[in-house]
């Protein structure tokens, strides 16, 4: 297996650190100017380069649905609300409760918002579309700016334009 290789993209919703391997994408996650290291690859993965097309594509509108093998390490709680998120469909949302319940434990709603902010696939593993049971926007690691941004890009592609929150 080979080591990990990271890449910065300018998304619309700032820059992203794309890291992975031959084998598949360990991390999607939002950085400033500040934290972006200077130069760029020149021997990407293809599946980085993959990866990129397909976040090009999610936020033209073009893709609902990400096909790419992915692996970030996790306890076995946090890789099945890993695991449930990507079951979300694409213009959804659901609550941390909503979440809970699929792991089969209405109690354990703080432990899937934390194993859900441990999440270092943004976007591709679709932590976003967890929302407050009071229809709120609450917990983005990435800022409730970019969650309702997502949320509304996601939305204007399933139901047209509309405002959401």
């Amino acid at each position: 297996m080979s080591e990990p290789v990271s890449t910065y993209y300018h998304s619309p919703v700032g820059i992203l650190k794309i890291s992975g391997t031959d084998e598949f994408i360990s991390e999607v996650s939002f950085h400033d100017k500040t934290q972006m290291q200077r130069g760029r690859k020149k021997n990407l993965p293809p599946l980085i380069i993959t990866c990129l097309e397909q976040l090009i594509q999610y936020f033209n509108g073009e893709r609902k649905i990400f096909e790419l093998p992915l692996n970030q390490p996790g306890t076995k709680f946090q890789q099945d609300v890993w695991g449930n998120l990507l079951t979300i469909p694409y213009g959804k949302t659901i609550s941390y409760l909503d979440l809970a319940k699929m792991m089969g434990d209405i109690k354990a709603t703080r432990a899937v918002a934390n194993a859900n902010g441990k999440n270092n696939i943004a976007i591709i593993v679709p932590c976003h579309r967890v929302i407050g049971s009071n229809r709120e926007l609450v917990g983005y690691a990435g800022g409730l700016w970019r969650k309702k941004w997502l949320l509304e890009l996601e939305g204007k592609y399933t139901y047209g334009i509309q405002t959401l929150f």
